[in-house]
């Protein structure tokens, strides 16, 4: 799990055409920045993606695979 205010790069999204889809609507696709703002033990977390903030679900966050920067 990443760290609040942890910079990180977008690798791979695992899952189907609907989530990548989904995702790549909100600006999330492989190679973009981002960094962590929220991540509590429970609840969304909010990462912060170019100029505007996202909050994603558990299971959606799950399922985006990043890197260190």
């Amino acid at each position: 799990m990443v760290s609040p205010g942890e910079e990180v790069r977008l690798v791979d999204i695992r899952g189907g055409w609907g989530i990548r889809h989904r995702l790549a609507d909100m600006g999330l696709t492989p190679g973009e920045t981002l960094r962590i703002v929220q991540a509590g033990p429970s609840g969304p977390l909010l990462v912060a993606v170019r100029d505007f903030r996202l909050a994603l679900g558990r299971g959606m966050a799950h399922k985006i695979m990043v890197e260190p920067i």
